[in-house]
């Protein structure tokens, strides 16, 4: 007479591949999450430094000599959202929106210049919490000088796959 069933042999040699594959699996899905999170920060600095050379471009002035297009058809606006050089004055938040009061604004009916919708978040942070750099701040800069934005950078002082830490991107 035979039952039906499984031999505790079996089970053990079950469980035991199952484990075996486990913990194959486990650093290959850390690993594949951490690349996934690196892909999106360098996708995401992509955008801000985009934003923020688009701004220079249109913003530029030097001193008082006004050099970027919108910049010369909107002068007082121009004064009170760039810095001495075109850079973006103190914060990121002028790149969601810049009230336009001159010909343009009249012309086209356009009254906001936008060059983000929203701040982009830190993949490695989970917050739009982006560090800062100046023109005139070393390149991996301990503290932002207050005056102009330049660069941002991730907080995360994480290493990459690669070997680089994520404020070295």
């Amino acid at each position: 007479m035979r039952e039906d069933g499984l031999t505790l042999i079996e089970i053990l040699v079950t469980m035991t591949i199952i484990v075996v594959l486990a913990s194959v699996a486990m650093p290959l899905s850390k690993i594949s999450t951490k690349r996934t999170h690196e892909i999106e920060l360098r996708q995401q600095l992509r955008i801000i430094r985009s934003a923020i050379d688009l701004f220079k471009l249109e913003w530029n002035r030097d001193g008082n000599v006004l050099l970027g297009p919108v910049c010369l058809k909107n002068k007082l606006v121009c004064k009170e959202v760039s810095g001495l050089y075109g850079r973006i004055r103190r914060s990121l938040d002028v790149l969601l929106g810049v009230k336009l009061t001159g010909e343009e604004a009249t012309v086209r009916g356009t009254t906001v210049r936008r060059y983000l919708r929203v701040m982009p978040v830190d993949p490695m942070t989970g917050k739009p919490d982006w560090l800062l750099r100046c023109y005139k701040d070393r390149p991996k800069p301990s503290s932002w000088c207050g005056e102009d934005v330049y660069d941002v950078m991730t907080q995360s002082e994480a290493m990459a796959l690669d070997g680089t830490t994520y404020q070295d991107w």
